[in-house]
């Protein structure tokens, strides 16, 4: 790496840092004079009233940390398509932290949004454009992934900052500069936000930040694949932890006729939560796999691509595998606390 793209990244993570501890202490306060609180209830983890609205620092201090890199590394118009995009998904889920908007409206700017993104990035790379309607399918369950897994105190933030960070090694390893620097932002922005969300949580990320964030994890990893497709697999195994607790929670809902599209509690670490794990035990429980399972294996994919689809098919057996046996185990610690463990 140059002096000049050392410096770019220096200054881009130094003002996604700051801008985010200095916006989302900010949202303490305004978040309480407007009444934008959590209240606790059965379909919630936390048990005091919280502020939300905190992952606003999250979502402009990434932005504004990625601008100089897309402006100097990206075309002009893919640069401009990936911020626009970011703003209307964070803007829907700020309105929506404000008065609790429809679901139809939130979902139809996803897809828009989704869908500018997706098409000057399917120009740029030479895709065919049958690829813009899966992509942008992908892109809405990513930000709504994103949100479901936002319900533990340090638990979305904590991802952000694994999955930026080690992105970040792969894609400098592999010589993407431009792709390690903007990684690198969101794992900034997510460290900054941790201050006033780890446990004991002061602000929840709200809408606002785990709708941009997961908008924004769909981008980076999109531009991934725009330089190397064979990223596809290093990717999904990086997500591998959030994709099965989303994907499996879901599938079980929908198998047992829950109308699995209501708000519930039946994430592995919303029962890890009930069956006496902190909040803070359980996010480091999920870092600590991402470190010790899945860097591994994602590095692995990285390095030899011949057979980064077989690795991706490991981490995902092993982590469906975990998924199952740790469910067991919180059911049964639920049962015998007394609890209610029918899920």
């Amino acid at each position: 790496m140059n002096l000049h793209l050392l410096v770019l990244a220096t200054v881009s993570v130094l003002v996604s840092m700051l801008v985010a501890v200095l916006v989302t202490g900010f949202m303490v306060d305004y978040a309480r004079r407007r009444g934008m609180l959590d209240h606790p209830g059965q379909r919630r983890s936390h048990t005091l009233p919280t502020p939300r609205g905190g992952g606003l620092g999250l979502i402009l201090g990434a932005l504004l940390g990625m601008a100089p890199v897309l402006w100097f590394t990206l075309p002009s118009m893919l640069g401009a398509a990936f911020l626009l995009a970011a703003l209307l998904v964070a803007c829907v889920g700020w309105l929506d932290d404000h008065r609790n908007l429809p679901a139809l409206p939130r979902l139809v700017v996803h897809l828009l949004a989704a869908a500018l993104f997706c098409a000057y990035l399917v120009v740029s790379a030479g895709w065919s454009f049958w690829w813009l309607p899966p992509m942008v399918l992908v892109a809405a369950w990513s930000v709504n992934l994103h949100n479901f897994m936002d319900g533990s105190d340090g638990m979305l933030g904590m991802q952000l900052v694994f999955v930026g960070w080690f992105s970040a090694v792969l894609c400098a390893w592999q010589g993407l500069p431009h792709l390690a620097m903007l990684n690198l932002a969101l794992s900034a922005a997510a460290t900054g936000f941790l201050v006033y969300n780890l446990p004991p949580a002061r602000i929840f990320m709200g809408d606002v930040g785990s709708g941009g964030a997961g908008l924004l994890v769909f981008m980076l990893a999109a531009l991934w694949c725009r330089e190397d497709i064979a990223a596809l697999w290093t990717v999904l195994i990086l997500h591998a932890v959030f994709m099965v607790d989303a994907g499996m929670t879901l599938a079980g809902r929908m198998l047992r006729g829950r109308r699995w599209y209501t708000a519930h509690c039946e994430h592995l670490y919303q029962w890890l939560v009930r069956s006496g794990f902190s909040h803070g035990r359980t996010g480091w429980l999920y870092l600590i796999y991402n470190l010790a399972i899945i860097a591994p294996l994602a590095w692995l994919s990285a390095r030899d691509p011949r057979f980064a689809f077989w690795i991706c098919v490991i981490a995902y057996a092993v982590t469906m595998l975990i998924w199952w046996l740790a469910r067991r185990h919180c059911l049964q610690r639920v049962s015998r606390r007394g609890g209610h463990a029918h899920a």
